[in-house]
């Protein structure tokens, strides 16, 4: 399968290669996990950043994702996709947090400069980001409503398909899909004209 059948989940490799980092993350191999971990951690630590919108829960539920990794690589389905099972696990584990301190969504933070935006090859949102416009962006996206925020998160800066965000949310298909259709609803809503053609452009992409 070809990078973009399954996505970003390993920048630069095809299906076959991720197939066998799978079968040794299942026999422990530490080499694996460090690619792993390589080609993951960043781009999970801008995923929770952004969407706990705090980088020391961000931080804390990162480090959380690696221990369950961990524990459940030799459990791993031998077809595992990699990018869906580890964001799935992120956004389990914030979700919790969010159940267990009961946190309103509409609570506030600085999202500017709280993580790296570096991948090995940045997304068309990422690249934007390092704008003034991306900036204005940026902040929209901080003020949706969290379920919106994730479906955009997943689909615009990590690349997935709605169907493989619609599995890491736990939902079906058709309705990551209306998600999607009132997160950028939404996000047009807060954006002024100078910036439309921007977002415009990012829904082409990742639409």
């Amino acid at each position: 399968m070809s990078r973009a059948g399954v996505s970003r989940v390993m920048t630069g490799m095809d299906r076959e290669l991720e197939l066998e980092l799978v079968a040794q993350l299942r026999t422990g191999d530490a080499a694996a996990f460090d690619r792993v971990y390589g080609e993951f951690n960043a781009r999970l630590f801008s995923f929770l950043a952004r969407l706990s919108r705090s980088r020391d829960v961000a931080e804390d539920l990162l480090e959380e994702t690696w221990l369950r990794f961990v524990d459940r690589a030799p459990r791993l389905r031998p077809d595992t996709t990699l990018g869906p099972f580890l964001f799935t696990v992120a956004r389990n584990l914030y979700v919790s947090y969010c159940r267990s301190r009961m946190m309103e969504d509409s609570q506030t933070a600085d999202m500017i400069g709280l993580w790296p935006l570096g991948t090995p090859r940045p997304s068309p949102f990422e690249s934007m980001l390092a704008s003034e416009t991306g900036r204005r962006i940026e902040l929209a996206l901080s003020a949706l409503p969290a379920l919106y925020r994730e479906a955009l998160l997943l689909v615009a800066i990590e690349g997935m398909r709605p169907a493989e965000a619609a599995m890491v949310c736990g939902i079906t298909p058709e309705a990551m899909r209306q998600r999607l259709s009132r997160a950028r609803a939404a996000m047009a809503k807060r954006l002024d004209e100078r910036d439309r053609p921007a977002w415009a452009s990012l829904k082409e992409v990742t639409t």
